[in-house]
């Protein structure tokens, strides 16, 4: 089996806070004061399950400490609201933001968990307005609202994707604005292995080029990372979870795509220091 039982297999992630922020990362905890780079991001850039996830692999190449401020289940939300973070991120000498998907945030149609950004809240008076036969007291998660939207009401949905990528548009330029210093945009592609795609498309769920493309004034660089055929198909193979945890594990990158993610980022990195 692909799994290590919680216990003596079981990862340890050092959770950790920065100055004031709530919000708990991955550690263990680094200090601010030294030089270091950081990275921003997802459940992609925490590295759930992962023995090394990239911000460890791109440290070990470049030699300057990169601390993982990526957060479970966030969108850009989670970042734009937290002064704290921004602020250390403004401190480094650079920052890798990776691009997360328009699902998790707020915007006209509806609202989310303003730290667990896939939490559905509820849907505005506009969202229930459209969507008459739609009773969203139903859904507790962002994922499953949209795919519940584009099967019942097929002929609307486009216009709710149309809300969420403007509205991703302009807050990641807010949060671009926030990071001071040198930053790297970092577009991880699909990632799933075949036969576990989201039918609503790859992650970053909802993003295309043109959207990224307003972005790019806003950054240094942008490096897109596709996995390769050999890193989708390996699975969960050498991911840390329990039993339970494994369809949750499935949905997320393994330690070869952490792997390559780190190979395209590292010299970019090191370019800009």
């Amino acid at each position: 089996m692909a799994f290590e039982h919680q216990g003596a297999g079981a990862l340890d992630y050092f959770p950790c806070r920065y100055g004031k922020s709530k919000l708990l990362f991955r550690g263990p905890r680094r200090n601010l004061d030294q030089t270091f780079c950081a990275a921003l991001g997802g459940t992609e850039t925490y590295g759930k399950f992962i023995q090394k996830p990239w911000p460890a692999l791109v440290e070990q190449r470049i030699g300057v400490p990169t601390i993982n401020l990526g957060y479970l289940n966030a969108g850009t939300d989670v970042f734009v609201n937290e002064p704290e973070i921004t602020e250390a991120c403004s401190k480094a000498a650079v920052t890798v933001v990776q691009l997360m998907g328009a699902q998790n945030m707020s915007n006209r149609f509806y609202a989310v968990h303003p730290r667990r950004n896939d939490r559905f809240l509820r849907a505005s008076s506009m969202m229930q307005a459209v969507f008459r036969e739609v009773d969203f007291t139903e859904f507790n998660f962002t994922r499953h609202m949209l795919h519940a939207l584009a099967d019942r009401a097929p002929d609307k949905f486009d216009l709710v994707v149309d809300e969420l990528r403007a509205a991703w548009v302009a807050r990641m330029k807010m949060l671009l604005e926030k990071v001071e210093g040198r930053v790297i945009l970092l577009w991880l592609g699909d990632h799933r292995a075949p036969g576990n795609r989201d039918r609503l498309g790859p992650d970053p769920l909802l993003v295309d080029q043109a959207m990224v493309d307003e972005l790019l004034p806003f950054a240094a660089e942008l490096v897109r990372v596709e996995p390769s055929a050999a890193a989708r198909a390996a699975g969960t193979a050498g991911m840390h979870f329990a039993a339970m945890e494994e369809p949750a594990a499935a949905g997320m990158p393994g330690p070869m795509v952490h792997q390559e993610v780190a190979e395209a980022i590292a010299p970019v990195m090191q370019r800009l220091l």
